[in-house]
């Protein structure tokens, strides 16, 4: 059977079961393939989509947010550390390389959601962009899905918070600002390291750890609030960033910071073992015993409370030194900030014999 080779500008090199497949799948050699042939680049493919909602909704106690919206699913930065992936199993799509290549856009998400705003029940609290795939991921400079969305939160005064681990946020400092001005934006930017090698093989299409702090500095300087997200802390791999990257942050004016630690659910357990024997071979039982001492034996750990933070000796040690750092750096930690939701104006529904004002 053939082993699993890195492919470049990809992070998973598989494309293993989702877990509600019914047939089981094995790459087997038939003899024509060749030692030094090249891993084969499959290519990123987008399907259109009309979502019938588009505002996702959680009570989830450890979310400091109640609404959301995910303009795509599936994210071609290819994070192999990405917690979403399991949700393409949802598709009878593999959480593995199908994650990255096969996307989807939904694009009536302005019409969707004018539509759910327009509900005489709507009630208003923050949207959060980049609650489960980057909205700024490579296809928003063709579908601009986000950009759509933005601009009708401008229009209608509701307010958001963004996540994102690409400087293409830059393009929209244009609608950015003015809804900074009323308070009602705000924008995290996640670094993984600062290791542009390591970040190549970890998160291959999102932006270089360089560029994500350029991009804090660029919203930091326009007045738009940002903070940065140390997510997540991979164990004796990227942990060693952590103080680096928060006093960079700092000095490129990021107002608050927070942090995650890797997350294992479903599949995702199975992707990142092959990851790291892959390329960390010498480390891989090193890292993965790490993250089960963080999850109480276990490789991951589903509970409010424990799941961003985890548990035990090495756990502890992360929150001091973060704890620690932030304070000599007089950077707050976590969302600090209160969006204003009283400015909010909802759509008027159209009228058969028009509006006269």
């Amino acid at each position: 059977m053939n082993q699993p080779v890195r492919i470049k500008g990809r992070g998973a090199a598989s494309n293993p079961e989702g877990r509600f497949e019914t047939a089981a799948r094995e790459t087997m050699d038939d003899g024509w393939e060749r030692e030094a042939e090249p891993a084969p680049h499959p290519a990123t493919t987008v399907t259109e989509e009309r979502a019938r909602s588009i505002i996702s909704r959680n009570d989830s106690p450890d979310i400091p947010f109640e609404q959301s919206i995910n303009p795509y699913r599936g994210c071609e930065h290819g994070c192999i550390y990405c917690y979403a992936r399991p949700s393409h199993a949802y598709l009878n799509l593999s959480p593995g390389l199908d994650f990255e290549t096969n996307l989807f856009a939904k694009t009536n998400a302005v019409e969707a959601l004018r539509a759910e705003w327009a509900r005489p029940g709507y009630r208003v609290s923050p949207i959060n962009l980049g609650a489960n795939t980057d909205p700024y991921q490579p296809i928003e400079r063709r579908y601009r899905i986000t950009r759509q969305i933005l601009e009708a939160m401008l229009e209608h005064r509701h307010p958001v918070s963004i996540v994102t681990k690409n400087a293409l946020i830059e393009r929209d400092l244009d609608l950015l600002v003015p809804l900074a001005l009323e308070n009602l934006v705000y924008a995290f930017v996640s670094v993984t390291s600062l290791d542009n090698k390591l970040a190549s093989k970890l998160e291959p299409r999102a932006s270089a750890p360089h560029r994500r702090i350029e991009a804090v500095k660029a919203l930091s300087d326009a007045g738009v609030p940002c903070g940065v997200l140390v997510a997540p802390i991979i164990p004796m791999l990227t942990d060693r960033w952590m103080e680096q990257i928060l006093e960079r942050a700092q000095e490129a004016g990021a107002q608050m910071a927070g942090y995650t630690i890797l997350r294992l659910p479903w599949e995702l357990k199975q992707l990142v073992r092959e990851w790291l024997e892959l390329h960390f071979p010498e480390r891989a039982e090193h890292v993965l015993s790490l993250v089960r001492q963080m999850r109480g034996g276990r490789d991951n750990d589903p509970r409010f409370g424990k799941r961003m933070r985890g548990e035990g000796e090495f756990a502890e040690l992360i929150r001091q030194r973060f704890a620690i750092a932030t304070r000599k750096l007089g950077l707050p930690r976590g969302r600090n900030l209160s969006l204003d939701c009283s400015r909010f104006v909802a759509p008027r529904k159209s009228a058969p014999q028009g509006e006269l004002f």
